[in-house]
């Protein structure tokens, strides 16, 4: 079974999957505002406020989209004159400078995992119900199909589906899952995955941790101590933060960014769940307003509808005529 998105060139099929699964996004936005448009030979007042409609509707948030329409309204007045098919290349051109928050020009197909460090140490946070559990089953399948050795590590000790769940996943993709009794310490199994990991020379480690938001505090401790358990056997763990947050809870998603972003140094995103809802701008509004670049997004319930996030290729799928 070969992935060609996750380390190299999307293939048709995941292109289409990618298309299918923003359709109910791109209905919200482009749809919203073609109709806003149609008939007009210009862009006026009207079509900019029935864009800055459409764009709140689908969750991008007020501080963004107010971004754009300023934007846009400063090329309008500008060139006093544009017409519908400048106004798509525009809005497209102003959602990928959103997106794009490196400090340098990125490589084509930018690197997404640094191999040289092995293992590759992974920490996924997330609250519960996000789909979690279930992105690290798909990112390890994934993995372990390009040719990688993936541990999985079940630091979520207080959950016992988390835990079986995680099982299911690596016994599905055929890598190892460390795991202890149920309410053991997540850090002692982050350890204990960590010395298998190295013993074995495997290639990432995916570690698992409690999504849990109800006690802040509780929260950042418990992760710090992962994280300096961790290091004690692979001094510069973890090599990433990967927050995973549901694309469909709209500005709920934005809160849950917000409080681990402050519990821990979140590194990326993974956003599940994209093909369920009209409000994927989501996507757009938290890259925006917390600088930390989305990895891979979720369109789909198949193992290859866990996807590399390309900037250019979901725009062009939001605006896909």
């Amino acid at each position: 079974m070969a992935f060609f998105g996750l380390f190299g060139k999307k293939s048709v099929e995941e292109q289409s999957s990618l298309d299918k699964g923003l359709q109910k996004t791109k209905t919200g936005i482009f749809d919203k505002i073609s109709r806003a448009i149609a008939g007009k030979s210009k862009v006026d007042a009207d079509v900019l406020d029935a864009i800055e409609e459409a764009l709140v509707a689908s969750d991008i948030g007020v501080d963004t989209t107010l971004k754009i329409i300023d934007n846009l309204e400063e090329r309008v007045a500008r060139d006093k004159f544009m017409n519908t098919d400048e106004l798509y290349s525009i809005l497209r051109s102003e959602i990928e400078k959103l997106l794009d928050i490196s400090d340098e020009h990125e490589e084509e197909q930018p690197r997404i995992f640094d191999f040289s460090k092995k293992p590759y140490v992974i920490m996924v946070v997330g609250v519960n119900g996000v789909g979690k559990t279930t992105t690290i089953g798909k990112l390890a399948a994934r993995l372990k199909a390009s040719g990688k050795s993936v541990v999985l590590g079940a630091a979520d000790t207080f959950r016992a589906a988390a835990v079986d769940q995680l099982v299911i996943w690596g016994e599905r993709a055929g890598v190892p899952v460390v795991r202890q009794q149920m309410g053991a310490d997540p850090a002692s199994v982050a350890y204990d995955t960590l010395k298998s990991a190295v013993a074995q020379e495997a290639d990432v480690v995916l570690i698992d941790t409690a999504g849990r938001l109800h006690n802040k505090i509780n929260l950042m401790n418990e992760l710090t101590k992962i994280r300096n358990v961790m290091r004690k056997v692979v001094p510069d763990a973890p090599h990433e933060v990967l927050l995973v947050i549901d694309g469909s809870t709209g500005q709920n998603a934005y809160q849950q960014a917000k409080e681990f972003s402050k519990a821990t140094d979140v590194t990326a995103l993974a956003v599940t769940k994209l093909d369920g809802t009209a409000k994927g701008g989501v996507v757009i509004g938290i890259v925006d307003q917390f600088k930390i670049p989305v990895k891979f997004i979720g369109v789909g319930e198949k193992i290859e509808d866990l996807q590399i996030f390309d900037k250019r290729d979901f725009v062009a799928s939001l605006f896909r005529k």
